[in-house]
């Protein structure tokens, strides 16, 4: 044991709780007081680990804060495998975003407060009405801060029991995201019209449905973002609004910037149906709005062989356009990642985190 690996870890979600590094060392104990690191700043912390140069083996470990049921978590709060390190590695900078909290993925008191805005809001534009829920922040009623606003299609996909095909669980990852102090931002789930979800979706008319997706963006910019704006505390300007939403719900999220940019300055597009709309490129390329947009874009290899390249396309059709050194876009591909709620769940912390923090 004549050398020594020095770990140095950086942690955003920092609290009181020491940690440790849990190893073959110590028997993989959480809590070992020998292998507890020195705190030298705000979530950063530092320990040197006796390793032997000579040993072909690789050096497994964890970080806890002194017990399993406070392990280190990815930074959307699920499980990660131990980390691993060559024996020759002399200095190692690792991250952890997220930690266990009394054996769940968050602490409960950081969940968001959900208020039920209306279950029939009117929609004139569309003759029909919808159920509408805001997420407020845990500590929305102790503050006087003013918040930026994401509007989130297919709300029934979004968290809760109301789907068949299971949900983002976006209050969940609100609270994981609270750990790191970036759970300041107010969602609008918005549900979708069931059977008029591909219409209501659809910027044009195509085989698939007479579009009304339009009407939809209409209803939102003029009828939901005023009430929305009047009845909390949001930071109203177009920098600090965004639209999001997977699937067909990412293809009108797409539209939201390209036809309202004057409202919209941060898109959340997951898995976008742009097969449904060839004209979407061309449309893209069009786009002359010249303020500062913000577009995190994400598609698995996994959900078909067109999904990636499709994303491909539209974001050279956005940096392809006139003044599009104004627009800024996160291209997030998944080699693994399929068409699912859970795979966009598991996107939706970095991709808010991104483009809001």
């Amino acid at each position: 044991m004549a050398a020594s690996l020095r770990l140095l870890l950086t942690t955003p979600s920092d609290d009181d709780r020491p940690v440790f590094v849990s190893s073959p060392f110590c028997q993989w104990y959480p809590d070992v007081e020998a292998f507890r690191m020195q705190k030298t700043g705000p979530g950063q912390y530092t320990l040197a680990l006796p390793v032997d140069g000579a040993s072909p083996s690789t050096l497994e470990y964890k970080y806890t804060r002194g017990g399993w049921d406070s392990v280190e978590l990815s930074d959307a709060g699920e499980s990660v495998p131990n980390r691993r390190v060559e024996p020759e590695s002399r200095t190692v900078h690792d991250v952890v975003p997220h930690w266990r909290w009394q054996g769940l993925p968050f602490n409960p008191a950081f969940r968001p407060r959900v208020d039920l805005l209306s279950d029939a809001f009117p929609i004139p534009q569309l003759d029909t009405t919808r159920r509408i829920q805001v997420l407020l922040p845990h500590d929305y009623d102790s503050t006087n801060t003013r918040y930026p606003v994401l509007y989130l299609n297919d709300g029934q996909n979004l968290f809760g029991e109301g789907s068949p095909f299971g949900n983002w669980t976006i209050d969940q990852k609100l609270a994981v995201l609270a750990h790191r102090q970036h759970h300041q931002l107010i969602i609008v789930a918005i549900d979708h019209g069931e059977t008029e979800r591909i219409a209501e979706y659809q910027p044009y008319h195509t085989r698939l449905a007479e579009g009304r997706g339009r009407a939809y963006l209409d209803f939102v910019v003029q009828t939901l973002k005023p009430y929305i704006d009047a009845t909390y505390r949001t930071q109203p300007e177009r920098a600090q609004t965004g639209m999001g939403g997977s699937s067909m719900g990412g293809l009108i999220s797409v539209y939201a910037g390209l036809l309202h940019p004057t409202v919209f300055g941060r898109l959340l597009i997951f898995s976008p149906s742009l097969w449904t709309t060839p004209k979407v490129y061309g449309d893209a390329l069009r786009f002359s709005h010249r303020e500062a947009m913000k577009v995190y874009l994400y598609g698995g290899e996994q959900e078909s062989k067109y999904m990636v390249p499709a994303i491909q396309r539209l974001q050279k059709a956005l940096l392809q356009r006139p003044g599009s050194e104004t627009v800024d876009i996160r291209l997030a591909v998944d080699p693994q990642g399929e068409h699912n709620e859970s795979r966009w769940g598991r996107e939706f912390p970095p991709a808010v985190e991104w483009l809001f923090f």
